[in-house]
């Protein structure tokens, strides 16, 4: 299934529901963590929140995956907030969604770029966070990768970083080969090298990787480090839960951004968990916890679940 969003862009989304709808439904929008696809983290989340009783939605983001946009692989995060609430129209033009029970979960990055939807668009009922990462506070302090406190990048090196990326965006207007990552004119600090680590057991090994999950480009890195996505957290007050690994190297984004939030807030400390654990380690992942929170603030529903067509 496909729709296109404000900007024109086709999002190509996955569908999923339970296997029993009774009247209009209550319904999540998934997001997936930075450079992934539908078919990896947020394809378990939607097929497992289905069988829970909501109808749910995958999508790969703008410019990445299946769906549209070009050039391609590329960061533009006011267009990946904008993906959510495309969602939201499309679910909520669906005749068998309830178009005021419509939430999110976001994992990794799509937690902050969820967060930043929800502030601008009061559609989005109530919003829970797994693993989020603040990704403009992310190439700030750390090259992409969340660093240990006293390994923040300075700002020296925050701007060598930029200056790296502009150098870089005029050798691809003249026809260079583009470049992908967070570039190398500052070298990964240790907690940055280990996050980036972590991430390899994921999307580099047989466990995560979808030969249509890519790093994004070198020269996204200024608009990536402009995102501020905590900037009107109180605006509007909604629901909010924050869910992150008692171990993972993240963990202090969840706990920020849970400090800023109003109320009704929760944070959820998932016991032994790090950072990707909560990508697909189902054992691990609060299932439960989530279940309990939409079905608080969306309603409760009906069980089992199955992919739709259209």
């Amino acid at each position: 299934m496909s729709f296109r969003n404000r900007l024109g862009i086709e999002l190509v989304v996955d569908l999923y529901s339970p296997k029993r709808l009774r009247g209009r439904a209550r319904a999540l929008i998934v997001g997936h963590p930075f450079g992934g696809v539908k078919e990896q983290t947020s394809g378990l989340y939607a097929q497992t929140m289905a069988e829970r009783g909501f109808v749910t939605l995958a999508f790969d983001a703008s410019y990445n995956g299946e769906s549209g946009g070009r050039p391609r692989h590329i960061a533009s995060l006011e267009t990946f907030v904008e993906d959510f609430s495309a969602a939201v129209d499309c679910l909520g033009t669906r005749r068998y969604v309830a178009r005021d029970r419509i939430g999110v979960i976001g994992v990794c990055a799509s937690g902050g770029f969820s967060l930043s939807a929800a502030q601008i668009d009061p559609r989005l009922k109530a919003v829970a966070t797994v693993s989020m990462y603040d990704m403009g506070r992310a190439y700030r302090d750390g090259q992409g990768y969340a660093p240990a406190p006293g390994e923040r990048n300075s700002v020296e090196e925050r701007k060598r970083a930029l200056a790296e990326a502009a150098a870089q965006r005029w050798a691809e207007f003249d026809g260079g080969k583009v470049r992908y990552g967070g570039g190398s004119t500052v070298p990964l600090k240790p907690s940055q090298q280990a996050a980036a680590d972590e991430f390899a057991t994921y999307y580099a090994t047989p466990r995560g990787a979808h030969p249509r999950s890519h790093p994004l480009t070198l020269t996204s890195l200024g608009a990536i480090a402009n995102f501020m996505p905590l900037a009107q957290i109180e605006l509007p007050p909604r629901p909010l839960l924050f869910i992150a690994g008692e171990k993972a190297h993240s963990r202090y984004y969840s706990e920020d951004a849970y400090a800023q939030a109003p109320e009704p807030r929760e944070l959820h400390i998932v016991p032994g968990a790090g950072h990707v654990d909560l990508y697909d380690k189902v054992a691990l992942i609060p299932w439960g916890k989530l279940t309990g929170f939409f079905d608080k603030h969306l309603r409760s529903g009906s069980i089992r679940g199955r992919r739709l067509g259209v």
